[in-house]
């Protein structure tokens, strides 16, 4: 039975992180390989083996063989894999898990920033109506952080969470009932100025929030723009500051809670 690419990757995360035991070390390619098709039978992916047949046998068929080798290059490129295990065995087939890899496959973060389409359909399956202008710029930012352009990463995860404000903005302009009271962030220039605004005039309106938006709001709205506007910022001048990986890879982490956030307050001001 043919599997999705998502299906092959989330077993092979079993199996190297060690959640799914399998009877061979996934030290190999081959060895990963029948241990997917392991891994998928415990997960009921995958019809049972009759009873007797050798493990080897319960490898993938080949569609998913297909979409395994795949798998397997996109991990290396993504870094989560290297190639030898040791002085003897220094190249493919053999492989280990990096030291980068053992912190993401200990995450078990649905949001996995080096898998730009399995990251994408994440958020758009927590956020339907997520704008598809925000997803090209998101997306943009997952593709130059897989690349290692950790600068152009941040300024276009910057101008993602800038553009989703702007979205909740204009929806707040277009109701009557809340376009007066909301008037004076229309006046402000900078996003900065306008964010500042917004807040002052929300805070005037907590009480009435529903409970599930006023929830973490100070953290999930506020602090997480602000955090990645200031490394956006840094990042889109010539300062001469240099945003490492780990912190592009933690504002990549963000961003899906500051989303949710931001499309309650647009679900309230509907």
């Amino acid at each position: 039975m043919p599997h999705s690419y998502e299906e092959i990757r989330a077993a092979a995360f079993d199996v190297l992180s060690g959640r799914v035991q399998v009877q061979y070390q996934p030290d190999q390619y081959q060895h990963l390989k029948i241990g997917l098709g392991e891994a998928l039978e415990k997960r009921g992916l995958q019809g049972p083996r009759p009873p007797g047949m050798y493990p080897a046998e319960a490898a993938l068929d080949r569609p998913d063989s297909n979409l395994f080798l795949e798998l397997f290059w996109d991990l290396f490129r993504q870094g989560i894999i290297s190639l030898g295990t040791n002085d003897a065995n220094p190249e493919f087939p053999w492989f280990h898990v990096t030291e980068m890899g053992r912190r993401i496959l200990a995450g078990d973060n649905p949001y996995f920033a080096h898998d730009v389409t399995g990251y994408a359909a994440r958020l758009k399956q927590d956020i339907p109506a997520i704008d598809e202008v925000t997803l090209i710029y998101l997306k943009e930012a997952l593709q130059d952080f897989r690349s290692g352009c950790v600068l152009s990463a941040t300024v276009m995860l910057g101008v993602a969470t800038e553009h989703t404000f702007q979205l909740l903005i204009e929806l707040i302009e277009k109701k009557p009932a809340q376009a007066t009271t909301y008037a004076p962030v229309a006046k402000e220039w900078t996003i900065s100025a306008k964010v500042t605004r917004f807040r002052q005039i929300l805070d005037r309106q907590v009480d009435i929030l529903p409970k599930g938006v006023k929830e973490d709001l100070d953290i999930n709205f506020a602090g997480i723009l602000a955090l990645i506007r200031n490394y956006r910022n840094e990042s889109g001048h010539p300062s001469g500051k240099i945003i490492d990986r780990e912190q592009t890879f933690v504002l990549l982490g963000l961003f899906p809670s500051y989303c949710r956030k931001m499309y309650q307050l647009m679900d309230f001001f509907r």
